[in-house]
């Protein structure tokens, strides 16, 4: 016989209001998105970033920004709740970052790439992690100008995720080790 398991209803969960979640301790890391067409792709990393309590999100070049429709119709009011910022250029977000004492990697498929389950986090520092457009993925010159860059193994056929599903997971795993003390 199978045990029953009713489904928690949304008023059950005492999720955090707007006010309450801003200002709660945030996970140190900051996402940033580097040319990121696709606006529900947006709005599912700010829904993220919310769901890990994110620092915030940095949207850089082509990135369209809030408020937009088509951003809510993913994001479910994550745009309200996760800071955010924009920049002309990922690169002048990595600079700002640097000189706010920010790690920053790139999730990338480079040569000497660290793999993500061999990433250890460091609570001691600050992070910054950039994710590319959905065709040519993260610039070079940020690639260059990152400290590392973090790259999640895949053994199908296919050689690249979604960036909102490639977020996801990489948040995840900084959450993992920084937030829940898993």
């Amino acid at each position: 016989m199978t045990e029953h398991r009713r489904k928690i209803r949304t008023v059950e969960m005492q999720r955090l209001t707007i006010e309450e979640y801003q200002q709660a301790e945030k996970l140190s890391l900051i996402v940033v998105l580097d040319d990121v067409r696709s606006m529900y792709n947006i709005g599912s990393v700010f829904r993220t970033c919310d769901s890990f309590r994110v620092e915030a999100v940095y949207l850089c070049g082509i990135c369209q920004t809030p408020p937009s429709t088509e951003i809510h119709k993913t994001a479910l009011g994550a745009e309200e709740s996760v800071s955010w910022k924009y920049f002309p250029t990922a690169l002048e977000a990595v600079r700002e970052l640097h000189e706010q004492g920010y790690e920053v990697l790139s999730v990338e498929q480079v040569e000497h790439s660290t793999k993500l389950h061999h990433f250890k986090a460091d609570e001691r520092k600050h992070y910054a992690v950039v994710f590319g457009n959905e065709v040519k993925g993260v610039h070079q010159e940020v690639v260059d100008a990152s400290d590392g860059c973090l790259e999640i193994p895949q053994l199908g056929t296919k050689h690249s995720m979604n960036v909102s599903v490639t977020a996801g997971i990489v948040i995840y795993q900084f959450a993992e080790q920084l937030l829940m003390n898993v």
